[in-house]
């Protein structure tokens, strides 16, 4: 079973904070909320955490991992950032959006898309994760919490979390993750707006939260 930390959604304890934080570093994989979905996550830096996230999901090697940095200035360590991407990224984060970028060799070769090596990158709205951030030091993963369904010992309530109460998300996942954290709030219901800036055209290629915002920069 996960173990379950309670924290304030807007002034986060800095002693659970703590323990999260020592348990990512030795490689647990978390349930956590975000300003968009719940996500799965562990640290950037621990093969062992992302090795089990990419098992979770079924994901291949040569899909990239999206993670969380806690500014823009952060965001410049990971990835090549244009003088076109940096005006725009300025105006929308902290907030609801992926970036895809090509990617500096601070990124793990485990996360990145080895063909393009790119990667995408977060500066979430959240307190809590935030908080995350800045005690671990190093950016976190963040896959929505959605778990393929063919071992049949994991519920299939799992194939649709965006459509579960906090309760039955919890009950879901407790045999799949190692932490839950629980800030008492229910799960958003939309994902993250995606824009890509890999090209000489930037584009926006998933319309989530935000999109809007995005878009008044004309880019389609």
């Amino acid at each position: 079973m996960a173990t379950l930390y309670k924290i304030h959604p807007e002034n986060p304890q800095a002693r659970t904070i703590d323990q999260v934080v020592a348990e990512l570093r030795n490689g647990a994989v978390m349930l956590y909320p975000t300003d968009t979905v719940y996500a799965i996550g562990c640290d950037l830096n621990s093969k062992s955490g992302v090795q089990r996230v990419r098992q979770l999901k079924q994901l291949a090697n040569d899909k990239p991992l999206t993670f969380l940095c806690p500014s823009l200035s952060d965001i410049a360590q990971y990835a090549i950032v244009t003088d076109q991407a940096y005006r725009m990224m300025r105006s929308l984060v902290p907030g609801p959006y992926t970036f895809l970028l090509p990617a500096t060799k601070l990124v793990p070769k485990l996360v990145m898309s080895p063909k393009r090596k790119t990667t995408g990158i977060r500066v979430p709205d959240h307190p809590v994760c935030q908080a995350l951030l800045k005690a671990l030091g190093n950016p976190i993963i963040s896959t929505s919490a959605h778990v393929p369904v063919e071992d049949e010992t994991i519920p299939l309530k799992v194939r649709d979390p965006e459509n579960l109460s906090l309760p039955e998300l919890f009950d879901s996942m407790d045999r799949i993750v190692d932490l839950i954290v629980d800030t008492g709030q229910e799960p958003a219901q939309a994902v993250s707006t995606i824009l890509d800036f890999t090209s000489d055209e930037p584009a926006i290629v998933r319309k989530g939260l935000g999109w809007e915002a995005a878009a008044e920069w004309s880019l389609e």
